[in-house]
């Protein structure tokens, strides 16, 4: 049939006009090739042993493409970023990490913006200060609000903020300055709503900020850690790390002092002090290119693994790819 179709077109054409024919034939060949069909039971062979593969017991996590099983196992229940064939068998509809809770199965995008939960711990910046509250960068769709109520007044003093607090607020958080909150609730527009009522929630300084992507980032028991090398850690959910060198002990009437809880000036730090925060920090950003994620333990074992190297070697391609597999293999190792 394509061929009588083909011999009408041609004998209409003008003799000038074959060889374009001609090309029009070759190229739609040539799609039909490459093109061509795969079986719908090599798909399902495909998609099946995929399936196997993934044990969702294990405390690893996985990462997923659209349209790749998830488990075959009809006891979970599909969650946000997954869905259901005929046969109950549970498949991603986005690429990301798999989430399980109990029987609950979802997928978190590789690629999004930060989705708050009520007491996940954050980072950010701030962008602004309003009336009576800041609005903070938080990697999320919109900026957070921090309301003058919500923080902690020097001395631990607890009162309603007046008039006279509200002309303080740069001496607090000014514009540019990083500090850990926790998200506390959200507002009818979407926009969460933050405190810094403790004292480990403060403005953060004597360190370095990493953005990762928020999906990257586990979530722990703390997200305030000390590592080994003297490095303290606060892994925000948002994709926000703050990495800092380690703070001395305060003594109990030195931790709501305004001097010790709103200072913009950085304490002297050593060289090696400074060499130790950007290798965990090359570290955190190696993990980040490699997709792998990112908890207490495997900056440990990537900052270990990092000891052969001097720091700058660490931002080229095959040190991270060398350091980084030589984490993941600890991971995997039998206790």
């Amino acid at each position: 049939m394509s061929d009588l179709l083909f011999i009408n077109i041609v004998v209409s054409a003008k003799p000038l006009q074959i060889p374009r024919y001609f090309n029009i034939l070759e190229r739609f060949i040539m799609e039909l090739r490459i093109l061509s069909p795969v079986s719908t039971a090599e798909v399902e062979a495909r998609t099946k042993h995929n399936g196997a593969l993934m044990d969702l017991d294990e405390e690893e996590a996985h990462l997923v493409n659209p349209g790749e099983t998830i488990t075959t196992d009809q006891q979970f229940m599909r969650g946000h970023g997954t869905y259901t064939d005929g046969e109950g068998i549970v498949v991603s509809s986005v690429a990301g990490a798999v989430e399980r809770v109990n029987k609950l199965l979802s997928v978190r995008p590789l690629k999004t913006r930060y989705t708050p939960e009520i007491g996940d711990i954050v980072v950010g910046r701030i962008t602004e200060v309003a009336t009576k509250r800041w609005k903070v960068d938080v990697n999320g769709r919109q900026d957070a609000i921090l309301l003058l109520s919500s923080v902690s007044l020097p001395g631990g003093v607890q009162r309603r903020k007046n008039e006279s607090d509200e002309l303080q607020m740069r001496q607090f958080f000014a514009e540019g300055d990083v500090l850990v909150a926790e998200v506390q609730s959200f507002y009818a527009d979407g926009a969460m709503g933050l405190h810094t009522r403790a004292f480990k929630f403060c403005k953060l300084r004597n360190g370095s900020l990493v953005c990762v992507p928020p999906v990257l980032v586990q979530r722990c028991k703390s997200q305030f850690h000390t590592l080994p090398c003297g490095v303290d850690l606060i892994l925000g959910l948002n994709g926000y790390i703050w990495v800092n060198k380690k703070l001395q002990v305060l003594a109990a009437a030195d931790e709501m002092d305004a001097a010790v809880a709103y200072s913009s000036e950085n304490d002297d730090i050593t060289k090696a002090e400074r060499e130790d925060i950007a290798r965990v920090c090359n570290c955190i950003n190696a993990l980040a290119k490699q997709y792998m994620y990112i908890n207490d333990t495997v900056i440990i074992y990537t900052y270990e693994a990092s000891l052969s190297y001097s720091v700058k070697d660490l931002l080229k391609l095959e040190v991270i790819q060398a350091i980084t597999a030589e984490a993941s293999s600890r991971i995997h190792m039998p206790q």
